[in-house]
């Protein structure tokens, strides 16, 4: 269960795995990646100083990299976050930092970006087919993928990942931050129909968090207490109709 560098952990009980997906719509494979190769992604992303910080106004997602971030006076870098947590009192907002991946095979192969490695290798055997049994979903054609950072202040509010013409059939969280308490939020929360109950997970290094889309579910404001930014794999298993 190996390619060039990355490898799965090779303790699987599929048929128990699958049965708890079916019931709950969600389940958790911890660990995921052989140690090495989980290690490995860490300390890749850790190193990494091309993030870009994600927010979004309405439906309309901005993008930005450190240097522009940098470049802003105290006031401005002061009116963005009074917008960004205005705006998520009442709608859907979110900030963090990505590391995006193309969704086709081809520039996949063509890039030099680890990630893009990652993702190539996910979307395909054994792993792919290690996804569609424990979803019970063979139409799973491909892993889209990000690398995200949550620092002290991001968040992600409630959302339910169904965008039509995506072909999103579960969402995947694979956490890569070797330590974490839960007082430093960061949670993966999963809402109810009405909001009143909600269960959640704290970032946990190697577990891969399988779940169902659609599903409501947020992630918690990271603290300033945090002593390091909460590393992850993300993304969806989709197909291509």
């Amino acid at each position: 269960m190996q390619t060039a560098g990355l490898a799965l952990h090779s303790d699987f009980d599929i048929p128990a795995l699958a049965q708890q997906f079916d019931r709950d719509h969600r389940v958790r494979l911890g660990p995921f990646l052989a140690p090495e190769s989980a290690q490995a992604l860490f300390e890749m992303l850790r190193r990494r100083t091309d993030w870009r910080t994600v927010v979004n106004s309405g439906d309309k997602p901005l993008e930005f990299g450190r240097e522009t971030r940098a470049s802003m006076s105290d006031a401005q870098r002061r009116a963005l976050d009074d917008a960004v947590y205005s705006a998520a009192r009442d709608g859907f907002q979110y900030r963090y930092e990505t590391l995006r991946v193309p969704d086709e095979s081809a520039d996949r192969l063509a890039s030099e970006d680890p990630l893009a490695h990652l993702a190539h290798w996910m979307s395909s055997d054994p792993v792919r087919t290690l996804l569609r049994q424990i979803t019970a979903m063979p139409e799973i054609d491909f892993v889209d993928l990000q690398g995200t950072a949550y620092g002290p202040g991001d968040f992600l509010t409630g959302h339910d990942d169904a965008v039509p013409g995506k072909h999103r059939h579960a969402a995947y969280v694979l956490g890569l931050t070797p330590v974490w308490r839960a007082e430093w939020g960061g949670l993966l929360l999963f809402h109810d129909a009405n909001g009143s109950d909600v269960r959640g997970y704290v970032p946990a290094f190697n577990v891969l968090t399988l779940f169902k889309v659609p599903k409501m579910h947020s992630v918690s404001e990271v603290s300033r207490a945090a002593a390091i930014r909460r590393y992850s794999i993300t993304g969806w298993l989709r197909s291509r109709r």
